[in-house]
């Protein structure tokens, strides 16, 4: 079981598998309010970060569930650097399906709401996890302004302008879900840089040191495509946030 093989090798320096900086995440738990002891629940937690730094800084608890074998075992290897190994753990596995059970403070999927077939499948499967009382958090992409053409949407990576919301459109989702929003952190224009453009150095060194792979040429595609790409279309209409939601 693993993510598609490109993956881990575009994201494999990634500490954040998504436009958060360091600073946003932990944006992110002070604006929770996180206890000592609170239970965490992240469903799809890459290489760990969210949990590890929340574990050190709030005193958290958490398990996070990855289909990585590579960010499996990086976010251990963070653990330990943080010295909170203690504290959290970390599953190679399938999220999709994945009920805690033990009921948590905060269940998460921040990024991999595929993982219940979109943001409200996710919801659901999340609430399962959820103590009365509880805070959901959701990352997800919106519009930051409608694409105009059809160019611009393919260029953004969606398959249709239906794919992603604006985000007034998504925080009204929310609601139509019967869940508040209680507290959003959005991603800026350099968290967007941090994570997409990290992959490039990564892929040139990767190039570098596997040019017989059978996956350079897939590899040496993006790169040469991906900061022009990027530039033009995903950085100027693509927006990307963290919303934390309580069922009503």
């Amino acid at each position: 079981m693993d993510i598609p093989r490109i993956f881990n090798i575009t994201e494999s320096a990634h500490r954040i598998h998504n436009p958060f900086t360091p600073d946003k995440l932990a944006t992110l738990g002070a604006a929770l309010r996180l206890a000592a002891g609170a239970r965490v629940l992240d469903l799809g937690s890459g290489s760990g970060e969210m949990l590890c730094t929340w574990a050190r800084d709030h005193g958290v608890i958490g398990t996070g569930v990855d289909m990585s074998q590579l960010f499996t075992e990086q976010a251990a290897l963070r653990a330990k650097e943080l010295g909170v190994a203690d504290k959290v753990k970390f599953i190679h596995g399938d999220a999709a399906g994945y009920v805690s059970d033990e009921k948590v403070d905060v269940a998460a999927c921040v990024g991999a709401t595929w993982i219940g077939g979109g943001f409200a499948g996710t919801i659901e499967l999340l609430a399962r996890s959820l103590r009365t009382g509880g805070i959901i958090l959701i990352g997800e992409p919106y519009w930051r302004q409608l694409p105009p053409t059809e160019e611009i949407v393919k260029g953004c990576q969606a398959t249709a302008i239906s794919e992603f919301l604006t985000l007034p459109e998504l925080i009204a989702s929310f609601g139509r879900l019967n869940c508040d929003v209680v507290e959003m952190v959005l991603a800026d224009q350099d968290g967007w840089d941090r994570y997409e453009a990290a992959k490039w150095l990564t892929m040139r060194r990767w190039l570098e040191a596997n040019p017989g792979d059978e996956m350079a040429k897939e590899v040496r595609a993006q790169l040469t495509s991906e900061p022009g790409r990027y530039a033009a279309y995903s950085r100027e209409y693509l927006g990307w946030g963290v919303f934390a939601l309580m069922p009503r």
